[in-house]
């Protein structure tokens, strides 16, 4: 019944930017950790950024000060402002959302399995 949907991938010229974002429904955004993952072929999934419900965000080192991670509670809708992306961001990324009412992220990790999204991809080229 929860649903995510990610939109808003492609390919993008080195140094430039896309917003990624994410539609949930049967789910409300506000009351949980949400995230954004991402995976490259040959790589382990890794945690990108996320967001609790206070508010407060987290990010991995290597998009620090470069991606931005938000929340329209209203539109149930979370988002990912990636700039100056790099070729090494070059991934599948991944919507994910946790289960636990009230939970709170811990770093880029959410506080349980969560729900995911089927992803969007991002190519970033020189």
């Amino acid at each position: 019944q929860v649903q995510l949907v990610e939109s808003g991938g492609g390919s993008v010229q080195a140094g430039g930017s896309l917003r990624l974002s994410c539609a949930a429904s049967g789910y409300t955004a506000r009351n949980n950790c949400m995230g954004w993952f991402r995976q490259a072929p040959g790589k382990e999934r890794e945690g990108v950024a996320t967001i609790d419900r206070r508010g407060i965000t987290s990010y991995t080192d290597s998009v620090k000060d470069r991606f931005t991670i938000s929340k329209d509670n209203a539109k149930n809708t979370l988002y990912l402002q990636m700039n100056s992306l790099k070729p090494e961001d070059t991934a599948m990324y991944y919507c994910a959302a946790g289960r636990t009412y009230g939970g709170y992220c811990y770093g880029t990790y959410l506080p349980d399995s969560g729900y995911w999204g089927q992803g969007t991809q991002v190519t970033v080229f020189s």
